[in-house]
Formats: C-alpha cells, sequence, structure tokens
C-alpha cells in the first residue's frame, strides 16, 4: 500500500475541519475516443446575405444558408443540398464576394415557333425541373419571354434572365469560372417531350471567369478545425493554397487534419490531365462527364456522405454509398469500367449508376500519386487510410493526454509509491498497447501481435522530459475485389 496518496486540489497542510472530496477524471473514459469532425463550406454569397464575408457561419438548415449568403447564392445551393444528403454533421460556412473584375457565365435559350401544339417545355436548370406553359398559336417571343419569367421566378436558383425577341439571355447569379458549370437543357427523362412546333435551343454564351481568392476564407480559420472542406473552386492558383494549408495541419506539431472535396467536369481524357497535374494526400475530386446536377453540388453531397460514413468509420470502404439528389448522366455519358480504371489511376474519384438511376460512389481516391522523387507511390491512394491513421493517431494521443495529464516522469524500474502521478516508458507503453488493442476489436487496425512487438517507447536522451515513440499499426485495408477461376469439369 502507498505511504502517501496525492491529490490534485486539495492541500496537504488543511487545518479546518471537513470532508475534502475532489473529482478526478483521469481513468473515467473507457474505450475509443469520438473525434469532433466539423464541415466547412467555402463559396460565393450574395449581396442579400446578411453574413459578412468572410465570417464563419454554423448552418443547421438551408433557410439559414439562404439568410447568410443569400438564396439562389452559391453557397446556399451545396448546403441544402449537403444538408439533405447528412442531417447530423456539424456544417460552417464562409461565404466571399464575387471577384470585382470577374465574368459571369450566361446561356441562351433560342426558340422557335410558333407553337402547333399546347403542353409544357421541360427546362431543367441544375437539375430542377421548370415547367413552361405553352398554348397553340404562342410565337418564339412569347415563348422567350414565358422561359425568362419562369427562371426568374426560380429564386432559389442561380441564374437570371430576360428575353429579347426570340432568345431568353440566363445569367449567373455569381461571376466567376465556376458559373461555367450551371447546367442548363431541356428534357432529361425518356418522356420529357416539348409541345408542337416548338424547339429550345440552349448555348453557352459569355464564359464566366475569375474566383474570389481562397486567402480570406483561410484568414479566418485562425485556429478552427475542420474535417471535410467543400468549395466550388477548382481554378489552380486557389488549390495550390487550400493544398498548403491543409499540408501544414496534417504534421505532427498541428494535428488539425482537413480534407478538401471538389468535383470535376469533363471528358475521360480532360478529366485524366486534371487529375495528373493534382499531387496532393488532402484532397479528392469526383469526375463528371455530363449531368443535370452542377458539379459543385456533386461536390457537397459526396463530401456530405463521406464525412456520414466516415465519422462512423474511417476504414469501412464508401463504395455503394448514394448520393442522395444527384442526377446521374445519361447512359452515353456514363464512363465505362475500363475509363473509370484510367480515372483512378490519374487521382479522378469514381462514381456509378444502378438500374434505378441513383447514383453510387464507386471509389474515393486522393490525387497523391508519386512521392517526392517521382516514383509511384499507393501509401494515398485511398481516403479511407488516411482517414483511418488519422483517427489513430487521434486514438493513441487521446489516450496519453488523459491518463498523464499532470505527470512526473521517471525510469523505469523506479521505486514510487502506488498513485503518484509518475509515469514510466512502460506505463506508457501499456497504454499504448491497450488503445492498439481497442482499435483492433473495432475493425480499425489488424496485426496487433505486430504492433505489440514493434512498438517502441523510451525515454529521449536529449530532453529528460520527453518520451519517444515509434507507433507500427497494420491499417485494415478494404474489400474492393473479388478474383476467381472457375474451372469446371464436363
Amino acid at each position: 500500500m502507498p505511504d502517501n496518496i496525492p491529490f490534485n486540489t486539495i492541500p496537504i497542510d488543511i487545518r479546518t475541519p471537513g470532508q475534502y472530496i475532489e473529482i478526478d477524471n483521469s481513468k473515467a473514459l473507457r474505450g475509443l475516443p469520438g473525434m469532433n469532425r466539423r464541415m466547412l463550406f467555402i463559396g460565393n454569397k450574395l449581396a442579400s446575405g446578411t453574413a459578412a464575408a468572410g465570417t464563419l457561419k454554423r448552418i443547421n438548415a438551408g433557410s439559414e444558408a439562404a439568410g447568410y449568403f443569400g438564396r439562389g447564392s452559391v453557397l446556399h445551393e451545396m448546403l441544402v443540398a449537403a444538408r439533405n444528403a447528412n442531417k447530423t454533421s456539424d456544417i460552417w460556412a464562409i461565404g466571399l464576394d464575387d471577384l470585382g473584375g470577374g465574368v459571369a457565365a450566361t446561356f441562351t435559350a433560342t426558340v422557335t415557333g410558333p407553337a402547333t401544339g399546347s403542353g409544357v417545355i421541360p427546362l431543367y436548370v441544375n437539375g430542377q425541373r421548370l415547367q413552361i406553359g405553352v398554348v397553340v398559336g404562342d410565337t418564339a417571343a412569347t415563348i422567350a419571354t414565358a422561359i425568362a419569367a419562369a427562371v426568374t421566378a426560380y429564386v432559389s436558383g442561380p441564374l437570371t434572365a430576360q428575353a429579347a425577341a426570340a432568345v431568353a439571355t440566363l445569367t449567373a447569379r455569381h461571376k466567376g469560372v465556376f458559373g461555367n458549370d450551371i447546367d442548363v437543357r431541356v428534357g432529361y427523362y425518356p418522356d420529357d417531350v416539348l409541345p408542337g412546333g416548338v424547339t429550345v435551343a440552349i448555348a453557352a454564351g459569355v464564359v464566366g471567369a475569375g474566383n474570389p481568392d481562397v486567402a480570406t476564407a483561410l484568414a479566418a480559420l485562425t485556429q478552427e478545425s475542420f474535417y471535410t472542406i467543400v468549395t466550388p473552386y477548382t481554378d489552380t492558383a486557389n488549390l495550390v493554397k487550400l493544398e498548403t494549408e491543409l499540408a501544414s495541419r496534417w504534421g505532427g506539431m498541428d494535428m488539425r487534419t482537413g480534407h478538401l472535396f471538389g468535383a470535376l467536369r469533363g471528358t475521360q481524357s480532360a478529366l485524366a490531365t486534371l487529375g495528373s497535374a493534382r499531387n496532393s494526400p488532402h484532397d479528392s475530386f469526383i469526375g463528371v462527364k455530363s449531368s443535370p446536377t452542377p458539379i459543385y453540388v456533386w461536390a457537397a453531397v459526396w463530401a456530405a456522405v463521406c464525412e456520414f460514413s466516415g465519422a462512423i468509420d474511417p476504414a469501412r470502404p464508401f463504395q455503394t454509398l448514394g448520393l442522395p439528389g444527384v442526377l446521374p448522366p445519361s447512359q452515353a455519358d456514363q464512363f465505362t469500367r475500363p475509363e473509370r480504371d484510367l480515372l483512378l489511376r490519374d487521382g479522378i474519384s469514381t462514381f456509378l449508376v444502378d438500374q434505378g438511376g441513383n447514383v453510387l460512389i464507386e471509389r474515393v481516391v486522393t490525387t497523391y500519386q508519386t512521392n517526392a522523387f517521382g516514383i509511384e507511390d499507393v501509401s494515398y491512394l485511398d481516403l479511407e487510410t488516411k482517414w483511418t491513421v488519422d483517427y489513430m493517431r487521434y486514438a493513441f494521443r487521446a489516450r496519453i493526454g488523459l491518463r498523464f495529464p499532470r505527470h512526473k516522469l521517471a525510469d523505469d524500474g523506479t521505486n514510487f509509491d502506488e498513485g503518484q502521478p509518475t509515469a514510466t516508458p512502460s506505463m506508457i507503453r501499456s497504454e499504448l498497447i491497450d488503445v492498439a488493442r481497442l482499435l483492433e476489436r473495432a475493425g480499425i487496425l489488424e496485426g496487433f501481435s505486430q504492433f505489440k512487438e514493434q512498438l517502441l517507447v523510451v525515454r529521449s536522451l536529449e530532453d529528460r522530459n520527453r518520451v519517444n515513440a515509434i507507433l507500427p499499426p497494420d491499417v485494415v485495408n478494404q474489400f474492393r475485389v473479388f478474383a476467381g477461376s472457375v474451372q469446371f469439369i464436363l
């Protein structure tokens, strides 16, 4: 039995009589810790939004997004989609003003008529179906005016509109490159038909240009931590700044981590070029050839689904998870298996479409492809690997911080009383082994015996107040491929 019991808050020489009992939580928690994972959305706001540009806002519902950043803003659109896909994660957002010298993208809807039959024009704006009524005899100018009115009435949409003669001109609410990815089309489903005598040709007009500088948003984060980050900006200048920031947060002195999700539109070869230009374990991009849903909404939904699943189990593969609210490309615009395999080799994540038209995640990869010497490196190929080792780091760190918050340090074999707040390398090693055992039971770590055998915990020779350790966990992998050979007998 110890000769002396140490206390944290009760003096040893107190003279006033009484019963003094302190509360010590250092041994209260058992099992693995939960991580504080928050989502961050960065995007453009409208002048109608009440939030000042560059300020953090917590978002619980789409109505809040509309109020803070303006109804019909890109942030409003992304946040509504994300919250519909993930109703539990802690979501925050930073709105940025349009670039002053930027250019808003435009689209034209050129109508021919007059109508020889009544019906509706099925106009889709970012996947939202707008039905424009047409009656026999309506002229092309009348129909163009009706199209402009319908787009204007869609106040949660990304466009404003005006008509002149037989042409409706649709203009992005925001200036910026991402406005070029607004999807405007006539007809999507097989039963979408135009009224007799009417055609509507959609064409790109002015090309959107210029995005805000994400440096403004990054400056607002200061010491904030966000695990999943989404933005509509995929221009190289902004991506480099985001990757640099996230790389600095991944290191051993910061450890706040963070992962960027985005989406890219293009052919297989174009996406391969874009993916090959990046090489970071801290971002992932899903590739889409053509879809009524804009790519920035793809990014928002995809990130929200991955975050929801990853928070439950970072090692469980994302494959087959659905992306609610995302409309798939037509069959002709869906990538084949060989094309998807090539995309995955170029750092572009892929999806599948099931028979019911639901979009499903196939594989989430990072853009990290080669090491500093240009040699192929698959260590951070899958996002699950990055998130798994990061959770392991957090679990080990949390245990040491919880068990030894204000401890003295001594060599193994020191004869101190039980209960003394003193740590030794072997005591620390024992706690790390216990965490590894729990990680194994949770399906996060495999090869526990190997971990225990190779774990090295030593007191530093340079700083006697420090303990150094090598932690060698074997991360659990994902079941992705089953291959078999049917060797039949007649």
